[in-house]
């Protein structure tokens, strides 16, 4: 015992402590008004080789189509028609904040129907709308599927999600969001992880880089910008100097695993107290073996079957109790334990253990 905690030890001394650099201010948080803006819209798919949707089983496939040539002058109306190469769709998109009109986007393109691939199709125009309800451009080009599906009689073969698909540039925005931005006088730039230190930090890196006082920290997760103060010539000159300003972020002690997976990640800050761990692995095995005795020949009787039960239980060696101690750092016991070539999934185990004991001092995510 004395041997396997020396040998935890010894594994926990090995570990290196890495430490987090400066931070640009640009990839800490986000300048308010200055947002992306998501589009949908509902279209066509055509050309497809045999693999769009069943027409009696989507029937708003019929109907879209059936309106897209009437706008073209073609009349349908008391005409049966049952293509299997068109499908409908869903088009998403986001619209980058200051997109001018003419400027194009990527779009994504989705079947809703029973289409099985929408490999080789082509999208039909097809406007996008915003929350508001207004058109703010128009998506129409040649999908690129990220799969393939394969059907035959007896099987079938799906490889990806052939039902998915992007277009790049696929979209033009015809209008643009109504956003003045050098109308403004203050800017909030708002924290995507709220934390009073960083916040604490931005504020102080902004008015050193000025030299007087431009930024106040209103909460964890907003810094309050008086663009006038800056006496920068617009606001876009002070932003495009405010976001280069390096800022060291301070993380919280978090600790995040993935069951599916077997993943852990862990920020450098996780600490444990002082705890005892000890593991190892219960087996039980039971199999059944029944046999059959008959009666001798020309005997007079019936077949019995007679049950027989064969059970083992097994405990497999694992790890005996080992004393952590006070102060180590998560990433030393996980490198302690991977040494004595505990799985990910035990590990994850023992990590939640330790946290239920309350010995761990992290926030512990489990996906």
């Amino acid at each position: 015992m004395k041997r396997l905690i020396l040998f935890i030890a010894l594994a926990f001394s090995m570990v290196s402590t890495a430490y987090a650099g400066p931070v640009r201010i640009k990839d800490l948080v986000e300048f308010d008004g200055v947002r992306g803006n998501d589009l949908v819209g509902y279209g066509l798919v055509v050309g497809l080789n045999g693999t769009g949707d069943g027409l009696r089983n989507a029937p708003f496939t019929e109907e879209i189509m059936s309106n897209i040539l009437e706008r073209l002058g073609v009349n349908v109306s008391g005409e049966q028609f049952r293509p299997n190469n068109v499908a409908a769709v869903f088009v998403t998109a986001t619209l980058p904040p200051f997109a001018r009109g003419g400027s194009q986007i990527d779009v994504t393109v989705s079947a809703i129907g029973d289409a099985n691939s929408l490999l080789g199709g082509t999208l039909i125009m097809t406007p996008m709308n915003a929350a508001d309800g207004q058109i703010y451009a128009v998506a129409q080009g040649t999908i690129i599927a990220g799969g393939a599906a394969v059907e035959g009689d007896g099987a079938n073969v799906t490889r990806g999600v052939p039902t998915s698909g992007v277009i790049p540039s696929g979209a033009r925005v015809e209008r643009e969001i109504e956003f003045d931005l050098s109308s403004l006088n203050e800017l909030r730039l708002a924290l995507r992880d709220a934390d009073f230190t960083t916040a604490a930090r931005i504020e102080a890196a902004i008015n050193n880089d000025f030299g007087r006082p431009v930024a106040v920290m209103l909460d964890s997760g907003t810094v309050r910008l008086n663009v006038d103060a800056t006496e920068m010539a617009s606001v876009a000159h002070a932003l495009g100097r405010i976001e280069n300003i390096p800022v060291e972020p301070e993380r919280k002690a978090r600790v995040v695993v993935d069951q599916r997976s077997g993943t852990i990640v862990m920020g450098e800050d996780v600490r444990i107290s002082r705890v005892a761990v000890s593991q190892g692995n219960l087996t039980l095995r039971i199999q059944e073996a029944p046999i059959a005795i008959q009666p001798n020949p020309f005997a007079e009787g019936e077949t019995v079957v007679v049950p027989r039960t064969r059970a083992e239980l097994e405990e497999e060696p694992g790890i005996g109790l080992a004393e952590v101690p006070d102060g180590t750092s998560l990433s030393e016991v996980i490198a302690g334990l991977n040494a004595l070539g505990v799985s990910p999934r035990d590990m994850i185990d023992i990590l939640k253990s330790i946290k239920a004991a309350g010995a761990l001092h992290a926030e512990f995510i489990v996906r």
